[in-house]
This record gives C-alpha cells, sequence and structure tokens, in this order.
C-alpha cells in the first residue's frame, strides 16, 4: 500500500511538472518568429514598397505594398505562426497573377517589427494593417479581401468581425487553441492551461462578409475536419475549397484548383 502511495505521488508530481512547463512555454508552442528577412518580392520579379504601420499600443509593424498594374481589389495577408513575411513570397505572387494587390505584414516580434508576439497584440498589428490600406491607401473596405492563413486564420476573422471587408479567406486553419490543444494534449486541461483563444469557430457566424474556408484532407498539422467545421458554422454566403497536399505546400501543390478557387469566389463576391 506504501508503495503504491509513493507511486501516485511521484505520477502526480510529475503530471504536475508537466502542467508548469506546458503553461510556461506556451509563447514558444504557439509563435515560432524568424527576424531574418531573406529575400524580398523584387526576388520573385514583384515591384513592392516598404512600409510601417503604428498600433494603436505604439509599435512599428513592418511590411510590404505590393500593387498591381490591373488591380481588382486589395488582399490583407495575415500570415502563419512561423517565419516572417519573406516565407511568403509564392502567395505573393498568386495574388499579383490575379491581379489583386496585396499587403503582407509582420506581428510584433517577426521580421523587422517591434515587440513581442501576444494573441491581442496580433490582433492589433492586423488592425494597424488594416487603417494603413484604408487611411494612407485610401482603399474602400468593399475592395479589401482578408486573407489568413493557419494562425493568420484566427487574426483574419477578428479583424472581419470588427471591420465590413469585402470578404474573408481562410486557409488552413483551426478552429480554437483550446480544440487544437485538446487533439495533441488531450491529457492535459487546456482550457484552464491556455493562455491564448484564437477562437474562430465563436466568430465566423456572426462574421456577415462572403467566406471562403480552404482546406486539404491531407493537411498534416491542422486538421481537415476544423476548416470543415468552420465552414459549417459560418454564416451565408460561404464557400468551401478543398485543395491537395500539406499544411505549408497544399496551396501550391493544388495549382489551377487552388488559383481557379480563388479567382471564381473573388468575382463572385468582390465588388468594383
Amino acid at each position: 500500500m506504501k508503495m503504491l502511495l509513493q507511486a501516485a505521488i511521484i505520477l502526480l508530481a510529475t503530471y504536475a511538472a508537466l502542467v508548469v512547463i506546458v503553461y510556461f512555454r506556451q509563447d514558444g508552442m504557439v509563435y515560432f518568429p524568424d527576424k531574418d528577412i531573406w529575400q524580398t518580392p523584387r526576388d520573385v520579379n514583384l515591384n513592392y514598397e516598404e512600409i510601417t504601420c503604428r498600433t494603436k499600443d505604439s509599435l512599428t509593424i513592418s511590411g510590404w505594398y505590393i500593387e498591381a498594374a490591373a488591380e481588382k481589389g486589395v488582399v490583407l495577408f495575415c500570415h502563419g505562426n512561423g517565419g516572417n513575411i519573406s516565407h511568403r513570397l509564392d502567395s505573393l505572387k498568386i495574388f499579383n497573377s490575379l491581379d489583386l494587390s496585396v499587403l503582407i505584414f509582420d506581428y510584433r516580434g517577426y521580421g523587422k517589427s517591434q515587440g513581442k508576439p501576444s494573441e491581442q497584440g496580433t490582433y492589433l498589428d492586423a488592425e494597424a494593417a488594416w487603417e494603413y490600406l484604408v487611411n494612407h491607401k485610401r482603399k474602400s473596405p468593399n475592395h479589401i479581401i482578408l486573407f489568413g492563413r493557419s494562425l493568420g486564420g484566427a487574426v483574419a476573422a477578428e479583424i472581419a468581425s470588427r471591420q465590413k471587408p469585402a470578404a474573408l479567406i481562410i486557409e488552413s486553419s483551426f478552429t480554437s487553441v483550446y480544440d487544437f490543444g485538446k487533439k495533441i494534449y488531450p491529457w492535459l486541461p487546456i482550457k484552464l492551461l491556455s493562455k491564448y483563444s484564437y477562437a474562430t469557430i465563436d466568430k465566423i457566424n456572426n462574421i456577415m462578409c462572403p467566406k471562403l474556408i480552404v482546406h486539404s484532407p491531407e493537411d498534416d498539422i491542422v486538421p481537415y475536419e476544423y476548416g470543415k467545421r468552420l465552414f459549417e458554422r459560418a454564416s451565408p454566403p460561404k464557400q468551401f475549397l478543398e485543395i491537395r497536399g500539406g499544411h505549408n505546400d497544399g496551396f501550391i501543390l493544388s495549382g489551377t484548383v487552388y488559383t481557379q478557387g480563388l479567382k471564381t469566389f473573388i468575382q463572385t463576391y468582390l465588388k468594383s
């Protein structure tokens, strides 16, 4: 009996230690920023303007503005939780080929942007980029498409819930940090531990603009079921685009299925 009690105490202490470690290491499990800008749009033959935005909490956020020659709309690009804007040139080329200008920015702590990332901070960063498009570039909200991939899907959804964009595109994203964490660590009390929410599933029904949810059944990081759940919960008008390939390369491997899917959605809903 004494040995069983000792074993139980050891297991409980180990579990408690793991809980504490996970709690205090959350930032490093959610954000993977890279400060090194290793290439620019010029490396893929795109002219660009290096821009900065000022957030409401007085941080300087860095980004690029790539203007389309025959602009049909403007994409506000919210990238995922790893790297920085210099890792998204393939997407910039795709949007440019669709005659869409792009403002892509780095969250605080990423690339040349000041500060340290946090959930509310990423929202402030995206909001600053939105204000830059509206106030500095004089773009009408009904001309702006909010686009978010992976973690950026949650950021884009939050801004869509605050503003009135022309459309929202959520690609390869999750329903909430709680759902994602529970799937990875089913033995942990994620709801109690998590400092983050990013709960797109709770917002998407109240976002009134047209929505395109993009996901691959072969996604090796964010399960396909999350994309389907977001689509099911979303209020109309909405479309679902199934692509193929993994989390980080699906939009490339899907080729014309992806680009034509974006084009059809944009032509259907973007106001001239």
